[in-house]
């Protein structure tokens, strides 16, 4: 039986590590080549390593997506290496710091909405691009819960995550008639490298994470992927302008 995204060409921003890694490999297993993108080379030749370890196909460039120039390359490097580019997940972000808004740092806001939310855009606009040239594509971006509701202490996170979301709806609008689809997954409480510095440096974090989800437990970031190959897969093929939560329920609360 043919696998969900049999015979396409998926690139990952963010590949190297947590949500990226994982849905990276999903989108190997289900049959797609996959470029993995990542600004951590150590990271991101591991998840091609692991891919090719189980039978797949995939490639590694280096990219800091808030960089124009790096972006353009990215989407290049996945034509030219596999003739083309039929789904993306822009997945590259960073948590920032965790402050009340009036104290938080510019430098530390600019570097968050520079890869977070700049770095979604610059995603998509080559992306769009290559896929106008092809007739089609379907491209997911990663939001957050904190693209739906806010959080104390996230000012610049959450800016971000909702402007992700705002992203998402506009071009799959823009876009909806020359067959791209652009959805935004949004997940909650997520175990993942990101995560596991946060609780680190907040004792006690994880136990109230835990407590406030309806399911009562955190998310494996396979349960995230496997949302997101959905979503470019044919299955989602009217599904577009969606900010899909993946959250255990958390904001239907």
């Amino acid at each position: 039986m043919a696998g969900r995204v049999a015979g396409k060409v998926a690139l990952i921003t963010g590949g190297g590590s947590g949500i990226g890694r994982a849905t990276a490999q999903i989108f190997a297993r289900e049959g797609a080549r996959v470029v993995v993108a990542d600004v951590v080379v150590a990271g991101g030749e591991e998840t091609v390593r692991l891919i090719k370890a189980a039978g797949g196909e995939a490639a590694f460039v280096k990219t800091d997506v808030s960089r124009a120039a790096e972006v353009e390359a990215m989407v290049q490097k996945a034509v030219e290496t596999y003739g083309r580019l039929d789904c993306a997940f822009n997945n590259a972000g960073i948590e920032g710091v965790i402050q009340p808004t009036v104290e938080y740092g510019e430098t530390h806001w600019d570097r968050v909405l520079a890869i977070n939310l700049k770095g979604v855009w610059l995603s998509l606009k080559y992306e769009i691009q290559q896929m106008l040239k092809q007739g089609g594509g379907a491209i997911v971006n990663t939001a957050s819960v904190a693209g739906l509701v806010g959080l104390p202490g996230f000012s610049a996170y959450v800016a971000a995550k909702h402007g992700v979301n705002g992203l998402t709806k506009t071009a799959a609008l823009e876009y909806a008639k020359s067959g791209i689809r652009v959805n935004a997954v949004c997940p909650g409480a997520i175990r993942t490298p990101m995560f596991e510095r946060g609780v680190r440096d907040n004792p006690g974090l994880e136990e109230q994470i835990v407590a406030a989800e309806p399911i009562a437990r955190m998310a494996a970031p396979e349960e995230v992927g496997e949302a997101v190959v959905w979503l470019c897969s044919d299955a989602a093929s009217f599904v577009t302008g969606l900010p899909m939560a993946v959250d255990g329920g958390w904001v239907a609360q």
